[in-house]
């Protein structure tokens, strides 16, 4: 499996599992890495985001 396709499937799995509340989730998400400083983690769940995005569009 590619990274992209973990990406969207990620994003995928979080609208699922939250509906509508899947941005604030991943949001909420994003705000507790960058509060500890993980980078990479807010990387990826702003890439999730992205594609989450785009699933509710």
């Amino acid at each position: 499996m590619t990274r992209d396709q973990e990406l969207w499937g990620m994003a995928s799995m979080m609208l699922r599992q939250h509906g509508e509340l899947a941005p604030l989730k991943v949001a909420e998400r994003i705000g507790e890495l960058a509060a500890v400083g993980e980078m990479g983690g807010v990387t990826l769940w702003r890439e999730v985001a992205q594609r989450l995005d785009a699933l509710m569009a």
